[in-house]
C-alpha cells in the first residue's frame, strides 16, 4: 500500500479530488487536521489556555507538529499544495522537511506561483497544477501505465 500525506492548503478541495481520482488505488491517505479553529486551537485545548495570542498560537503549532512530522514521517509520499488565496509557510516547511528525510515530493500549485516557489520545487520530484495530475502521478507509480 502507497501511503500518501496531504499537506497544505485547507480552503479548497484538492484533497477530496485526489482521495476521489484515486479510488481503486492501493492508497492510503492521511493530512493534517483541516478545520482551521480546531488546528489554531488544539494546543490550549489540550495544554491550557493562554492569554498572550503568540503563546496560544505557539502551543498549536507544536501539537500540530507532533502530527505533521508523524504523517509525513509514514508517508511514501507527500504532496504539498500551495493555494491562491492564503499564505501557506507552513507547507514549505512540510516540504522542505519531507524532502531532508528523502520522501518523494510531489508539490502543487499554479503558474502564478512558479516564480516564488522555485527552491520548494527544485526540492521536489514532481511538481503539478491540477489535482488530476497528482492521480496520474499515483496511477503510474502503482502500475507504470500512462494516462488514456
Amino acid at each position: 500500500m502507497l501511503k500518501v500525506y496531504l499537506s497544505g492548503e485547507i480552503h479548497t478541495d484538492w484533497r477530496e479530488q485526489i482521495i476521489a481520482g484515486a479510488e481503486g488505488l492501493d492508497v492510503a491517505f492521511s493530512s493534517p487536521v483541516t478545520d482551521h479553529a480546531a488546528s489554531d486551537d488544539c494546543g490550549v485545548a489540550i495544554l491550557g489556555a493562554e492569554p498572550n495570542k503568540y503563546w496560544h498560537d505557539h502551543k498549536g503549532a507544536m501539537v500540530n507538529a507532533i502530527r505533521t512530522r508523524k504523517g509525513i514521517s509514514d508517508a511514501d509520499i507527500v504532496v504539498v499544495r500551495f493555494g491562491d488565496k492564503y499564505k501557506q509557510w507552513n507547507a514549505a516547511f512540510d516540504a522542505g522537511y519531507a524532502a531532508a528525510l528523502g520522501k518523494s515530493v510531489i508539490v502543487l500549485h499554479g503558474p502564478d506561483h512558479q516564480h516564488a516557489l522555485k527552491e520548494v520545487d527544485a526540492a521536489a520530484l514532481a511538481v503539478a497544477e491540477e489535482p488530476r495530475q497528482v492521480v496520474e502521478i499515483l496511477k503510474y507509480v502503482l502500475t507504470g501505465q500512462l494516462p488514456g
